[in-house]
């Protein structure tokens, strides 16, 4: 079944035209394809590797055309440019592939002819690396309407309810268990409403609880921007295959800086949402204080667009910019003077407005970042601990040891550790109600993967006092791809008041990222 939008007052002569010329494309009936062609050296015809100027031209390239039998128009959308001229826009599906073939039609002599034709061929399949994906359809799930995702492929994590398929959760004994979904997530669901597809389901750490993407049992994901480097974690999956250019959006979660740690070290755009903004039904929690969704892209306007999907619009004009000497302290060296620099000269671009400093005492950083740590181990251990002990040895030693530390940990602690998550929500919401906090997204650049744990584990550490706050706080935060050392890129990341999310990136949009 054929969908066609645009005005209804496009003549029907032009309509038989267009599926007179379909018809001749999909017999390869050349001489009615010539005839259907304006003629005279100004037509033009061109896709994603040639460009043919001239009737002529045109006809000498179709003559070695093949016949495509199995493509067949889905979509056609007609804009009137004047009474004698229209732009046709078709979408095609040829198996699991899309293209788009867009002609102008001008009405000659009483005739309706093409003038101008383009065509982009249906992409290449996506190549299937076991270590970025579990599964993939290209697509895998088509989209359920049009919309301003129109064309835009996502990976989306493997916690998420992806309809007709499992969720694994980046632990093969767990995924063997599970039966298929009837329904996507919600946030799934959304996206394909609005015209994206969903190209594959894409690897995580196991149940989400690391930031490296370092998987036991499926491997790294590759790190294009630093082919050494891990890959980043628990988005891994969807972080990677939106580096390599496979989708267009990542779709992820963020607990502890699962979005935007592997954002900042692939030099992604990584927008982690206010808690509860976006509904986490339908997706593998990890510790439900803090899970948000979120989402990966290679630049901030499909971020934007993403948002104005999922979220509900906002506005923010921050009055000061903060920096937390303490928060900044904890990062690289080399981190720590690319920030400085960045937040110079945004600031004296007018990008971001005035700086003004934050005191956080180091001792209290600690008591915030213990609870942290505390509650979502509590709440970790409540989600997976019962399956974990039926299932030894399911889990990787790295991953089992965290589980066994949060086994631990008694009911009276994690009280006691809300009481200073609510302490640290207020003091933090307070310094956000006007502001915007510029943080580093992580220690440093992407871990090598030959990193010992002793290395890792002091770099997670760093890295986790200066992602908690957003986490505490329940507030967005944005990684942008704004520093850069000899190893690699590190994410510039910027935190605002709860609900501000889409104002977050009218900021960032301001500050640009060039990718």
């Amino acid at each position: 079944m054929v969908t066609i939008s645009g005005p209804s007052t496009v003549p029907g002569e032009l309509l038989d035209a267009f599926w007179r010329y379909d018809a001749a494309l999909l017999s390869n009936d050349r001489e009615t394809l010539d005839g259907l062609f304006a003629p005279g050296p100004e037509t033009v015809r061109g896709d994603g590797t040639t460009l043919q100027v001239g009737h002529d031209a045109i006809a000498e390239f179709r003559s070695g055309r093949a016949r495509i039998p199995t493509r067949r128009v889905v979509h056609l959308h007609a804009r009137p440019v004047d009474a004698d001229a229209v732009l046709l826009m078709a979408r095609t599906q040829d198996g699991p592939s899309t293209g788009l073939q867009t002609q102008l039609w001008q009405r000659i002599d009483g005739q309706w002819l093409v003038t101008a034709a383009h065509v982009s061929l249906p992409a290449a399949p996506v190549p299937f690396d076991s270590t970025v994906w579990r599964m993939v359809g290209d697509p895998l799930l088509e989209p359920t309407a049009l919309g301003p995702l129109d064309g835009l492929g996502v990976a989306v994590k493997d916690l998420f309810a992806v309809a007709g398929h499992r969720v694994g959760g980046g632990v093969p004994a767990w995924l063997a268990e599970q039966s298929p979904v009837d329904k996507s997530a919600p946030a799934v669901a959304a996206l394909l409403d609005a015209g994206a597809h969903v190209v594959g389901i894409a690897r995580t750490d196991e149940f989400a609880y690391s930031l490296a993407g370092t998987n036991v049992h499926y491997g790294t994901p590759p790190h294009p921007a630093a082919p050494g480097g891990v890959s980043g974690g628990s988005s891994s999956g969807p972080a990677s295959a939106v580096a390599l250019r496979h989708a267009a959006i990542g779709l992820g979660t963020d607990t502890g800086g699962s979005v935007r740690v592997p954002a900042s070290y692939q030099g992604l755009v990584g927008l982690r949402t206010t808690h509860g903004a976006v509904s986490t039904d339908g997706v593998l929690p990890l510790a439900r204080s803090f899970d948000t969704v979120g989402w990966l892209t290679r630049d901030i306007a499909t971020a934007a667009t993403v948002a104005a999907v999922l979220l509900p619009g906002s506005d923010l004009r921050p009055r000061r910019t903060l920096r937390i000497p303490t928060i900044e302290a904890l990062a690289r060296v080399d981190v720590r003077h690319a920030l400085a620099v960045e937040i110079d000269r945004l600031t004296e671009t007018d990008a971001l407005p005035a700086v003004e400093d934050i005191d956080l005492p180091e001792s209290l950083l600690e008591q915030w970042f213990t609870a942290f740590r505390t509650v979502q181990g509590w709440e970790a251990w409540q989600a997976h601990g019962e399956w974990i002990a039926n299932h030894p040895g399911a889990l990787g030693s790295y991953i089992a040891e965290r589980f066994a530390t949060a086994s631990r940990i008694t009911e009276a602690e994690m009280l006691a550790a809300r009481d200073v998550v609510a302490q640290a929500r207020d003091c933090i919401s307070g310094w956000l109600a006007d502001s915007v906090l510029v943080i580093p997204a992580a220690f440093g650049p992407a871990l090598p993967r030959t990193a010992g744990p002793e290395r890792t584990d002091a770099e997670r550490g760093a890295t986790l006092r200066m992602t908690c706050l957003a986490g505490l706080c329940g507030a967005p935060a944005l990684s942008l791809p704004l520093l850069h050392t000899a190893d690699g890129p590190v994410g510039l990341c910027l935190v605002s008041a709860r609900g501000t999310d889409r104002g977050l990136l009218n900021v960032a949009a301001r500050i640009g990222v060039n990718r």
